[in-house]
């Protein structure tokens, strides 16, 4: 059998919180879930506030890891990796989109985008960066600082620098939470381009009914657990069906 885009084995996670009235006490985000993506999938997953989708991310990116269980992204193992390979994934292969942009401040938007290429050794990051940003209708904005930017310009900066690269996994955190409704649709498209054209498997958390409804599948995460909802393919948009988000 092919290798999955990604698995989940068995994937635990809990937190405790301390300073309760009744003492020290433990939150399931993930109890023992099992999931099986394969390549070139779109996936969206929903649920309420506070549910764990963020962190589900984060584990699936390596920067989390679990109480128990394992992620095994295209047949690799992230339970045996150190953070020096972590790391070497996530620039190779992984791109993340954070509600949070996590855009270096000393460098201006290009710099952003290219930064993973240049750190790939690509003789020609700052072309293909020039490119994404003007596709993200930022081709003026080229040298900006990301202060200088409004919240939806430095998001469509920290998608870019995500796509960059061409990953063959794309984890995207409410993608288009901050960009008003015109851009949003641009970078929807984009994003859904991005798996046409080049098979990347796509990843993402929403709380936007109809964003959820053009992935192939949708996942609700809720009380450490999830579960499958129809294919999203079989959904309507009609005003009598409604996603719970």
């Amino acid at each position: 059998m092919t290798a999955a885009a990604v698995e989940l084995q068995n994937l635990s996670l809990h937190y405790t919180l301390h300073g309760a009235p009744q003492g020290s006490q433990r939150v399931d985000i993930l109890r023992s879930v099992n999931l099986r993506i394969e390549v070139g999938e779109t996936v969206a997953v929903v649920g309420p506030s506070g549910s764990g989708k963020t962190s589900l991310l984060l584990l699936l990116s390596g920067l989390e890891r679990p109480a128990a269980g394992d992620v095994v992204l295209a047949g690799r193992s992230l339970a045996g990796m150190d953070a020096d390979a972590l790391a070497d994934l996530r620039r190779d292969h992984i791109g993340i989109v954070f509600q949070s942009f996590h855009l270096l401040p000393s460098l201006s938007a290009l710099d952003n985008v290219a930064l993973p290429l240049q750190m790939a050794g690509a003789p020609d990051a700052y072309t293909r960066a020039t490119a994404l940003l003007q596709r993200v209708g930022l081709g003026a904005r080229l040298h900006q600082w990301p202060a200088t930017l409004s919240g939806g310009e430095q998001q469509r900066v920290a998608i870019a620098r995500a796509l960059v690269h061409r990953p063959q996994l794309l984890l995207a955190d409410e993608p288009t939470g901050n960009l008003d409704d015109t851009t949003g649709a641009q970078v929807r498209e984009l994003l859904f381009d991005l798996n046409r054209e080049a098979g990347t498997t796509l990843v993402l958390v929403t709380h936007d009914p109809a964003f959820a409804r053009r992935c192939s599948r949708v996942l609700r995460l809720q009380d450490g657990r999830l579960q499958e909802h129809a294919p999203a393919h079989a959904m309507t948009a009609a005003a009598d069906v409604a996603l719970p988000v």
